[in-house]
């Protein structure tokens, strides 16, 4: 997993801009949301039985759950099966690992967001304003390069712990305690 994450870190200076047909970014951003499962540590009690499925809710972008749904299956984090599920604000986050929120409305990305704080959650993002509302990673374009920040503040209250391999291919860590 380690040279697969390398592996893709490496290949996105060389990869097509995103100026490109959106479904490259998509399908960037699945493989990140993919990678990301392998190098975060759920706290003791996220996971019904030890065989139960590790869920990545996907809110506002269809495409990108298409993605995810093609690059997860029959593969595995951790020893958890990797499954998709798309969500909608006002439905319940119980069950999810990770959730993208993306492609909704502030008034919508804030519900879901404060639904899953204090949760352990991995909160993930495309929005401009996702730190500020409370996300804990958001991905971002620099040099028509897709790239992912992380905010610490946002993770200590959750329990997950970021691997360092990970926080080490991230653009920026905004400051904060590191759970």
């Amino acid at each position: 997993m380690c040279l697969t994450w390398a592996l893709l870190c490496a290949a996105l200076p060389g990869a097509p801009a995103l100026a490109a047909p959106p479904m490259m970014e998509q399908q960037v951003k699945a493989a990140y949301l993919y990678k990301f499962a392998g190098f975060i540590e759920w706290p003791e009690g996220s996971f019904a039985r030890p065989d139960s499925p590790l869920v990545i809710g996907v809110a506002g972008n269809e495409a990108l759950a298409e993605q995810l749904e093609r690059l997860v299956a029959g593969h595995k984090a951790d020893g958890h099966a990797l499954v998709v599920r798309r969500v909608a604000p006002g439905q319940p986050l119980e069950g999810l690992h990770i959730l993208f929120v993306g492609g909704v409305e502030r008034a919508a990305a804030a519900e879901l967001l404060g639904a899953a704080r204090g949760k352990s959650l991995l909160t993930v993002s495309d929005s401009e304003l996702a730190h500020t509302l409370g996300t804990m990673i958001n991905f971002v374009v620099v040099e028509e390069r897709l790239r992912f920040e992380v905010a610490l503040r946002h993770v200590a209250p959750s329990r997950l712990r970021i691997s360092a391999r990970m926080l080490a291919a991230v653009r920026r860590v905004q400051p904060g305690d590191a759970s």
